[in-house]
């Protein structure tokens, strides 16, 4: 399945599917050592983001957060890609910065998006393709 989007930041990455409904903060949300997310409470609590294509509603904190994405990249445990419902700059910058593809305004919402399914993001076309985690 493809879905179109707006492409946000440039580049193709591919990984399993992290669905979170929460939006996440990186400046006090995810360890940039481990790609853990630490926020206590948080749906995702203690699940390793590293190489998943990481899909959330908007960002939240900080604007040292786009430093955090950076962060991820240089210790190799960023996301193979992003995915938000509405992009907002911190998101967007920190992307852009560490070279991650990231899309946002999916055709159809968020719906359709569940942990596990192989994703590719397209951030040069605006797309995201989906295989069902049962055929792949």
């Amino acid at each position: 399945m493809i879905i179109k989007a707006r492409s946000i930041s440039k580049g193709t990455g591919s990984g399993r599917l992290l669905v979170s409904e929460a939006p996440i903060s990186f400046l006090s949300g995810v360890d940039p050592a481990s790609g853990i997310i630490i926020e206590e409470g948080h749906p995702l609590q203690g699940v390793c983001i590293k190489d998943t294509v990481l899909a959330f509603p908007f960002g939240k904190g900080s604007t040292v957060g786009s430093y955090i994405i950076y962060a991820l990249r240089r210790n190799n445990v960023a996301p193979a890609a992003l995915i938000n419902a509405e992009a907002e700059v911190i998101i967007a910058v920190g992307a852009i910065m560490a070279g991650i593809p990231m899309i946002d305004n999916l055709e159809g919402g968020f719906s359709q998006l569940q942990t596990g399914m192989a994703a590719t993001v397209d951030g040069d076309a605006g797309e995201l393709r989906l295989e069902d985690p049962a055929d792949s």
